[in-house]
């Protein structure tokens, strides 16, 4: 039997592949859930390739299912006619407690599901899905105010450690 070389380079068989910046920056996170994906054969390569966008996805509750819209997985470029759709609609595999718990999470005005990251786990695709709530303007300058002020905190701890030995 002929030995395993080994992973190929560049192809992605653990970790993220996919994250959404902008999400925890535009919504205040409230839960989050981590979620299959149902996927086809080229959409898995493409992942693994690590071609994969979440900027204007977003996820939804229809008839007890949750799905996943918007997400750009670009076609494979070895596929052939049955390639897929870059942004078709994804269904997401939850437990129906959890699905649940999501509905209950949504219902009131003003939250939404997000999608915070795409990833490998143990060989499965997953998404890091997150019920949020929209931030205003001043909320997102009081964040950038906050996380300044961190930092600023972060520097003079460490300026007087330098000092200190």
């Amino acid at each position: 039997m002929a030995k395993s070389k080994g992973p190929v380079k560049g192809v992605s068989t653990e970790g993220v592949v996919a994250r959404n910046k902008k999400a925890r920056h535009d919504y205040k996170i409230i839960d989050t859930y981590e979620a299959g994906i149902v996927l086809a054969g080229t959409e898995v390569k493409s992942l693994r390739a690590g071609w994969a966008s979440l900027v204007d996805a977003f996820a939804t509750l229809d008839d007890g299912e949750v799905w996943l819209r918007q997400a750009n997985i670009p076609e494979y470029s070895h596929g052939n006619i049955f390639n897929h759709s870059a942004r078709r609609t994804r269904k997401l595999l939850l437990h129906r407690r959890e699905i649940e718990r999501i509905a209950r999470g949504v219902e009131p005005t003003g939250r939404t599901l997000v999608p915070l990251s795409l990833y490998f786990k143990d060989g499965y695709a997953k998404v890091e899905l997150a019920v949020a709530e929209g931030k205003r303007e001043y909320d997102k300058r009081q964040t950038i105010r906050e996380r300044d002020a961190d930092r600023e905190a972060q520097r003079a701890l460490a300026a007087r450690n330098r000092r200190a030995r």
